[in-house]
């Protein structure tokens, strides 16, 4: 039974996409990596709750097949922001929201960042290495 559980969780595996402008937080790659883990001996392991195994997969195979998103059809496409589903796609790719990071940080923080000991001389601004440096 346990060559059949690990066939279907490696099949639904390979259907689930992969997103990768979400580099570290893909829930396909996290799917993947956890099926690994629990499958180590491939067909061969030893399934310790079986019947949490299979809801577990009956869950996400609910998921994956779009079954809530059919069985509670929503009227429009729409949210309360007014944004598009390809706009809120760029908006959670992992690149944007290490932008959007980047720029909430203080100008004192962006400040202590650059000019930190130990930092590597080329983060200098050219400014600051022409300055004296101080006696030891």
């Amino acid at each position: 039974m346990a060559v059949s559980r690990y066939r279907r969780f490696l099949k639904l595996c390979e259907e689930w996409p992969v997103d990768e402008t979400k580099r570290g937080r893909d829930l396909g790659a996290y799917l993947r990596q956890r099926v690994a883990q629990a499958f180590r001996e491939g067909e061969n392991t030893q399934i310790a709750e079986p019947e949490a195994c299979d809801q577990m997969y009956e869950s996400l195979a609910r998921l994956h097949s779009n079954y809530y998103k059919h069985k509670y059809p929503r009227p429009r496409d729409t949210s309360f922001s007014g944004l598009s589903l390809e706009e809120y796609k760029l908006i959670l790719s992992t690149d944007t929201l290490d932008e959007f990071k980047e720029m909430n940080k203080s100008t004192w923080k962006k400040l202590q960042e650059k000019f930190a000991p130990g930092s590597p001389e080329g983060k200098h601004p050219t400014w600051a290495r022409a300055l004296p440096r101080p006696r030891t």
